[in-house]
């Protein structure tokens, strides 16, 4: 989720939390800035190890079990500002409640989120909101800003409404869209062993249907108006990549074991860029919906496996992308 969102909701939580009338827009401030505060593992890097910020990224500071660290680190930067407004106590119990949001608003996009670690990395992704919508955060803005100027709670309330309500859209929208990829696996009689259903950039009207078949990775755009029947767009497809079968030559060795980092972190869905062979990445985030080119993947260079592997990102938005995107956006 994209900080200004983050911050949004975290100033809710805050301010759902406070029974001072004093207190309203310190309180609100020390959410937002609580909010923000687990992501301050996105400067955590290991030079030499690329896949190390990789792992670390929505990791041990977004778990539940380090909800009260966070909130005392939080409480403790801004004491110094916020300590002629309220007690210790006071802003931490701000600082807890902001906090506390971040992992949950993670967890709801599609990158995954290690909510309950150290106890397992598995990364939890509902994928019900895109890391970055604008309709949820413009209507935060404005029940954030009604609540901090205005005097009565119904517009608190309203914002946690909003939030729901963009929730239950999205969940509503996923199954829509799952149920129309069952249906184009059902034709292609394509025996699914894993899938997952994600929104796209900044709306919840074209997802990515991504999907395990008999060795191979395929992708397809499904758009599902909420006026409109659904429109599939098919996608490009590639053959999976299996690190302990492709690789086994590799075994005990830093470039086999950053693949194997690589395809947990990937959940199982490597391809290779169709462009560059060289490229492995993970087969469920593109620019495209219907495309095999990765978001982002790791170079193999098989003559220097005692290196760790370089982690390239490929975030073309150029026309080639943007006028097929916006095509399937407003269904032609």
């Amino acid at each position: 989720m994209d900080p200004l969102t983050h911050g949004l909701v975290g100033s809710i939580a805050a301010q759902s939390v406070n029974r001072e009338k004093d207190l309203k827009k310190p309180a609100m401030a020390a959410g937002f800035f609580a909010a923000l505060v687990a992501d301050v593992e996105t400067f955590i890097h290991m030079p030499g190890d690329p896949l190390f910020n990789l792992e670390v990224h929505r990791q041990f500071s977004h778990a539940f079990l380090f909800i009260p660290v966070g909130a005392l680190i939080s409480a403790a930067v801004i004491w110094w500002v916020m300590r002629k407004y309220m007690s210790f106590r006071e802003l931490y119990i701000f600082s807890f409640a902001g906090y506390a949001t971040h992992g949950l608003m993670d967890v709801i996009t599609s990158y995954g989120t290690a909510l309950l670690w150290p106890l397992t990395q598995t990364r939890f992704s509902w994928n019900l909101v895109s890391v970055v919508d604008p309709v949820l955060t413009i209507g935060l803005i404005l029940f954030v800003g009604l609540t901090l100027f205005k005097p009565r709670k119904i517009y608190l309330i309203l914002g946690w409404v909003w939030l729901f309500f963009i929730i239950t859209l999205g969940w509503v929208q996923q199954q829509r869209a799952g149920s129309v990829m069952q249906e184009i696996t059902t034709e292609r009689n394509h025996a699914v062993e894993k899938s997952v259903v994600k929104p796209t950039i900044a709306n919840r009207t074209v997802w990515r249907a991504t999907y395990i078949s008999d060795g191979r990775v395929y992708t397809d755009g499904i758009r599902v108006g909420l006026f409109s029947s659904p429109k599939i767009y098919e996608g490009e497809s590639a053959p999976l990549i299996i690190p302990e079968e492709e690789f086994e030559e590799y075994r005990s060795t830093t470039l086999y074991d950053d693949l194997q980092r690589f395809s947990r972190f990937s959940n199982g869905y490597l391809v290779r860029h169709p462009e560059k062979p060289e490229i492995i990445g993970d087969g469920r985030f593109s620019m495209l919906p219907t495309s095999m080119i990765p978001l982002w993947g790791i170079e193999v260079d098989t003559t220097q496996t005692d290196r760790h592997v370089p982690f390239l990102y490929f975030r073309d938005a150029g026309d080639e992308v943007r006028e097929p995107f916006m095509d399937m956006l407003l269904g032609r």
